[in-house]
């Protein structure tokens, strides 16, 4: 890699176009999940350097939104080029970043270059809206004007990115805020910044003006904190925890800045009695283990109605026991590390609590013996889990399948919107009518009938309800998230 990340060496941060190390000189060492072997030395920046990256991206703002608009969609263009010949050495770097199998990694790299194409694409679409002034009574003279609004960048963005999808949701914060003219200030996670740092440097080789994007590294309470409150930034958006979220929303709003925010979830998979067995235990496979289940969207609780259950958490525990467990850069591998320790430290207490409760460990509930090095957890599938166990009231984020059991639809709509979460949920049955019913009930951003939770595309509308998220992802949605509307009127009166 070139000035951002040397292979094996330190990282740097981007600041009004210019590389810089970071000023207190400090380090973290990244490790690769499936080795736990060192990377790289991410840059750790100061406060300081995060307000210098606001101040260099305010400056740049006038500039920027100045650019018209089929320049910045040409840029975007050459950025999308630009990732899709670079797409197995980013794919590689995901891997080796945050433990995604390889073959899911480049997905992600074929996703982010689409992501920029379609948010070049998008830029034609906008505009405003025309009024029939005459229509109106007042104020008078109405007859002799003529109304319309514009759409006009909001500012300056912070874009605070998540571990488990290090470029493509990057680039869905990033896309769209340049395509609409803002400058942007990027914090991707520690726990894997490299892959962010090779995205500026296609970025700034495509065309962004310098200061248009810049990338600072640091932790949140106080590079965060910095970008979050400065008074220059007018939007933040933000990919992570529930708890983060809020304390972003909260500082935020204090000096009326706009939130993007996409949280937690406890994603509900529905299995009613008439569900095609086979598919749907494919399904709830896909979405419970995909990723090792670090996703949002990842399926988190598997409500199952009694005539079916036996038979479907047998089969989802023998599709769990036959998935290969192993390093992310190996081309057989279904499921990965987890991003850190902590992390299956995290997996072992719920299942140990889901155990005191009298659930069943049907399969997995422990750390493979085959795999010494590295963060992994078996796939688990748990059965018969108690309401009360921890594992169905706080997010996962890893391999475990919790499978509780209903008695009625009444049951699975109180058990599935029973917790403070809403972002997606799913639902498998045959009787298309009964799913729609369902799915009307579920309170959540997005339901799949017959596919599972962990389905989104980049075009269209995302984000959750309740303490899910505020706002929409998706690049359109986005657009006008980071767009203000102005009304114009002309009176051509004589």
């Amino acid at each position: 890699m070139a000035d951002g990340v040397p292979a094996g060496g330190k990282g740097a941060l981007f600041i009004g176009g210019a590389w810089r190390p970071p000023a207190s000189a400090r380090y973290t060492t990244v490790r690769d999940p499936s080795t736990g072997r060192p990377i790289g030395e991410a840059p750790v920046a100061t406060a300081a350097e995060a307000r210098a990256a606001v101040d260099a991206a305010a400056d740049a703002e006038e500039a920027w939104g100045n650019v018209p608009g089929h320049e910045r969609a040409r840029i975007l263009r050459a950025v999308a080029a630009r990732l899709a010949a670079d797409r197995e050495t980013m794919a590689r770097l995901i891997a080796t970043e945050v433990g995604k199998p390889i073959v899911d990694a480049r997905v992600e790299a074929d996703r982010a270059a689409g992501v920029f194409l379609l948010a070049a694409e998008e830029i034609r679409q906008l505009g405003g809206e025309s009024y029939p002034a005459d229509a109106y009574e007042r104020p008078a003279g109405n007859e002799h004007r003529f109304l319309f609004s514009v759409r006009e960048p909001v500012g300056v963005v912070v874009a605070i990115g998540p571990f488990n999808f290090p470029l493509n949701l990057l680039c869905h914060k990033v896309a769209p805020a340049l395509a609409a003219g803002n400058p942007v200030v990027a914090k991707p996670t520690s726990a894997a910044p490299f892959t962010a740092l090779r995205l500026a440097e296609h970025l700034a080789a495509a065309g962004v003006l310098p200061g248009a994007l810049n990338v600072v590294i640091g932790p949140g309470g106080a590079v965060g904190d910095a970008l979050v409150e400065h008074p220059r930034t007018r939007l933040v958006t933000f990919t992570g925890s529930t708890e983060v979220g809020k304390a972003i929303a909260g500082k935020a709003g204090r000096q009326a800045k706009r939130v993007i925010l996409e949280m937690g979830g406890l994603d509900p998979f529905v299995v009613l009695d008439d569900a095609p067995l086979d598919a749907t235990v494919q399904a709830a496979a896909r979405g419970v283990f995909g990723y090792a289940g670090q996703v949002c969207t990842a399926s988190k609780r598997f409500l199952v109605q009694d005539g079916i259950a036996d038979r479907f958490a047998r089969a989802l525990a023998e599709r769990a026991t036959a998935l290969r467990v192993g390093p992310a850069l190996e081309e057989t591998t279904e499921v990965g590390p987890l991003i850190d320790a902590p992390a299956v430290e995290r997996m072992e207490r719920l299942v140990d609590d889901a155990r005191a409760r009298s659930a069943k460990v049907l399969a997995g509930g422990r750390r493979p013996a085959d795999r010494p090095e590295g963060t992994f957890y078996a796939p688990t599938v748990l059965d018969e889990v108690p309401e009360a166990a921890r594992v169905l009231h706080e997010e996962p984020f890893g391999p475990i399948a919790p499978v509780v059991r209903f008695r009625d639809v009444a049951e699975a709509v109180r058990i599935a919107n029973g917790t403070p979460y809403g972002l997606q949920a799913a639902v498998y049955t045959r009787d298309l009518a009964h799913g729609f019913a369902l799915a009307r009930r579920l309170r959540a951003g997005g339901v799949h009938l017959n596919d599972p939770t962990n389905l989104r595309w980049d075009a269209l509308p995302f984000g959750g309800v309740k303490e899910s998220g505020l706002g929409r992802e998706g690049l359109r949605s986005a657009m006008q998230e980071m767009t203000e509307v102005k009304l114009i009127s002309v009176n051509y009166a004589g």
